[in-house]
């Protein structure tokens, strides 16, 4: 059976409001495949950029194959996003106008075991928003203490 991975980037939800979402698969090498079916990323620190209306995940860490010897990748490089040339269209246009920004909120595999990313279209948040995430945060917490203690 197939391990499940799922790499997710918590602080995501937290820095900024998210828009809309998006499924894209990845453009990787043998490797780099190899990484992410043993769990070893992170899209901590990535972002998404547009270069020639392609999609590129900037920052992605994929780390090195540990059995390869000649034929590995690098850890943090520039990997194409494949979507819908409609939905690149949409996002692009987006990003350009509105001041937003594309971020990766989920790394995973698919049925099929091939990788795919979460992105989100995103608007940055403010001090006072983050505030306000906080204490719904602890307002719940509190609430399913008191649910548990009944």
């Amino acid at each position: 059976m197939q391990k499940k991975i799922n790499i997710l980037n918590k602080r995501a939800k937290f820095d900024y409001e998210i828009l809309d979402k998006y499924t894209a698969g990845i453009v990787l090498t043998g490797t780099e495949i190899k990484s992410i079916r043993l769990g070893k990323a992170s899209i901590a620190e990535s972002f998404c950029e547009f270069q020639d209306l392609e999609l590129f995940a900037i920052n992605t860490q994929i780390e090195e194959y540990a059995h390869s010897k000649h034929f590995n990748h690098k850890a943090k490089t520039e990997r194409k996003l494949l979507l819908n040339k409609k939905e690149l269209k949409s996002l692009n246009k987006s990003v350009q106008n509105k001041g937003l920004t594309i971020v990766p909120l989920r790394l995973f595999l698919n049925d099929r075991g091939l990788a795919k990313l979460e992105i989100a279209l995103c608007r940055g948040k403010k001090n006072y928003d983050k505030r306000e995430t906080i204490k719904d945060r602890d307002n719940k917490i509190n609430l399913d203490r008191l649910k548990k203690s009944f």
